[in-house]
C-alpha cells in the first residue's frame, strides 16, 4: 500500500479530527467547494440552455440562412419573387451541413375585427415546410393543411388572438395592399386551425402562418414563384463559415444573411453570457481554492509534530507533502460531492417543472432553459480539481521549511 495515502487515511478517519481546531476550518473550506460548484453548474446550464432556445427560436421561425433577392434584403415581406428553378433547391447538395431548405414568402397586411384590428405580416409556407420547428410552440389546435387543396387555415399567435379577440376556430377578415395604391386592397378571410406562443414578442407581435399560394394568387406570382428560401444547418456553430458557402453557391442575383446577421443584436447580447459564464467560473474557483488553501496551512499547523516525526524517521518532503495533499484531495472530493448533487438537482428540477419563469419581453423565453451535459460537468469537476491541487503545492511548500527538531517540541 503507498505509505503516504496509508497515513492521509488515518489521518482523515481518525476520531479525534472532529474536535480538532481545524474541523470548522475544513467543513468552511467544503462548503466553499460545494457551493462553487452549484454556481458553475448552474451558470453553465442555464447559461448555455438561453443561448441554445434563443437561437433555437430565432432560428425555428426564420431557419439559419435565408436566400432572397437583393431587392428584399432589409425588407421583412417578400417584393420580387424568386424561381424555384434553383440548383440548391430541394436538395443543398453543394454544400455539406444543410439539413434543409424550404421555400417560404410574406406579405403586409392588415386583420379587422369587429372591435379591433392589427397590423400583420402573413408568412406563406408550402408543402416542404418543417413544422416540427415550431411544433412545441403549438398550444392550440393543430398546424394548417398544406398537403391538400387551397384552403383558409392559418396559425396565429396567443398575443394577436388576445388582441384581436380571437379564438381558435374563428375567421377573420384580412387586408393585403396592392402594388397601385389606387386599387381597392385584397380581402382574405382566414380560419384559426392552431394558436402558438413561442415567448418572442417581436415574432408573436406580427407573423401569422398560412398557405404560400395565397400570396403567389395575391402578387400574381406563378405557382413555381416563391419569396426566399430558409435554409437549416446541422450544426449552428459553424453558421457563419456555411452561409459564406451557400453564397458562394447562390446565383449572383441572389443575398444570402444568417440569421446571426438578421438578428444581430439578439446574438450580440447573447454572446455576453460566454463572458458571464466565464468570470464566475474564475471567481468561484478562486473562492474556493483559497479556502483550501487556509484548511491546508492550518491542517500543517496542526500536524506539525506529526511532520517532525515524519522526517526523523526518515520521510523526504515530496512524501510529507503529499500525505496532506491526499489529505485535501479528499476534502475536495466531498465538497464536489455535494455540490454537484446540489447543482444537478437544480437543474433537473427546472428542466421538468419550470420553477424559474421568466419575462420574454426581457429575456425571450417564458421560463428559464437549462441545458444538462454530461461532458460540460465532468470539465468542471476535473477543472476545479487540477486547478486546486495545482495551487496547493505553495502552501504545501511551508513543510519543507520545518525541521525534526523543532518541529517535535512543537506544542
Amino acid at each position: 500500500m503507498n505509505l503516504e495515502y496509508f497515513i492521509a487515511k488515518r489521518l482523515i478517519t481518525a476520531k479525534g479530527r472532529k474536535s480538532s481546531i481545524s474541523a470548522p476550518i475544513i467543513k468552511i473550506a467544503i462548503s466553499a467547494i460545494a457551493i462553487g460548484m452549484v454556481m458553475m453548474i448552474v451558470s453553465v446550464a442555464t447559461g448555455i440552455g438561453l443561448q441554445q432556445k434563443i437561437r433555437q427560436k430565432v432560428s425555428a421561425f426564420n431557419g439559419n440562412i435565408i436566400i432572397s433577392n437583393y431587392d428584399d434584403n432589409q425588407s421583412q415581406v417578400s417584393v420580387t419573387p424568386i424561381s424555384i428553378h434553383q440548383s440548391f433547391y430541394p436538395k443543398f447538395t453543394n454544400v455539406e451541413g444543410i439539413s434543409h431548405v424550404q421555400a417560404v414568402a410574406s406579405k403586409a397586411g392588415i386583420i379587422r375585427t369587429a372591435s379591433a384590428f392589427e397590423g400583420i405580416i402573413y408568412k406563406g409556407v408550402g408543402k416542404d415546410y418543417q413544422w416540427d420547428n415550431i411544433r412545441e410552440y403549438i398550444t392550440e389546435g393543430r398546424a394548417p393543411d398544406l398537403m391538400h387543396q387551397l384552403n383558409n387555415e392559418v396559425l396565429m399567435s396567443q398575443f394577436l388572438a388576445n388582441r384581436l379577440n380571437l379564438k381558435l376556430g374563428d375567421t377573420f377578415n384580412t387586408f393585403f395592399m396592392k402594388e397601385d395604391n389606387n386599387q381597392l386592397p385584397n380581402l382574405r378571410v382566414f380560419k384559426i386551425v392552431g394558436i402558438y406562443n413561442s415567448g418572442f414578442q417581436e415574432f408573436d407581435s406580427a407573423y401569422i402562418i398560412g398557405d404560400i399560394r395565397h400570396l403567389q394568387r395575391i402578387n400574381k406570382w406563378q405557382p413555381d414563384e416563391v419569396g426566399a428560401f430558409e435554409v437549416f444547418v446541422d450544426d449552428f456553430t459553424k453558421i457563419k463559415e456555411k452561409g459564406e458557402e451557400v453564397y458562394e453557391q447562390t446565383n449572383s442575383t441572389l443575398d444570402t444573411q444568417t440569421v446571426a446577421e438578421k438578428y444581430y443584436y439578439i446574438f450580440e447580447w447573447l454572446q455576453l453570457f460566454d463572458f458571464n459564464i466565464i468570470v464566475i467560473l474564475v471567481v468561484m474557483i478562486a473562492v474556493a481554492t483559497i479556502n483550501m488553501v487556509v484548511a491546508l496551512l492550518v491542517l500543517i499547523l496542526e500536524r506539525t509534530q506529526m511532520i517532525g516525526i515524519l522526517k526523523a524517521l526518515g520521510a523526504n518532503n515530496w512524501s510529507v507533502r503529499k500525505v496532506f495533499l491526499y489529505n485535501a484531495f479528499y476534502l475536495i472530493l466531498r465538497g464536489l460531492f455535494w455540490g454537484n448533487l446540489i447543482g444537478i438537482g437544480l437543474i433537473l428540477i427546472q428542466q421538468y417543472f419550470g420553477i424559474i419563469k421568466l419575462n420574454p419581453e426581457n429575456y425571450y423565453v417564458n421560463e428559464a432553459p437549462v441545458y444538462l451535459n454530461w461532458m460540460y460537468i465532468a470539465a468542471l469537476n476535473l477543472g476545479t480539481i487540477i486547478v486546486c491541487l495545482l495551487i496547493l503545492l505553495i502552501p504545501s511548500y511551508i513543510i519543507t521549511k520545518i525541521t525534526p527538531v523543532k518541529a517535535i517540541r512543537f506544542d
